[in-house]
């Protein structure tokens, strides 16, 4: 049995509600508490609000270019193969 689609819509909005809410606190406003204080706990070091979304472009561009790359190729052997079977 699966999950309905309003469903399944509703959680990865709140998912990403939360990630956008956590990300902003964490890149934007940190800087602005004092370093001793307790909200600092919950946070990793600041770099890595750098660092992880740059992996992630990385990444994602990555996945990208190959998936428009095997597509190519694939294209390609199609065109290959028709061509041998109107030459033949």
């Amino acid at each position: 049995m699966g999950v309905s689609d309003k469903s399944l819509g509703g959680v990865m909005l709140l998912v990403a509600g939360f990630v956008f809410t956590y990300y902003t606190t964490w890149a934007i406003l940190l800087p602005f508490f004092d370093a001793s204080s307790p909200i600092h706990n919950y946070f990793p070091a600041r770099e890595w609000a750098i660092r992880l979304p740059a992996f992630v472009l990385v990444l994602g561009l990555s996945g990208i270019g190959f998936f428009v790359g095997s597509t190519i190729m694939k294209e390609n052997r199609k065109k290959a193969q028709k061509a041998k079977l109107r030459a033949a």
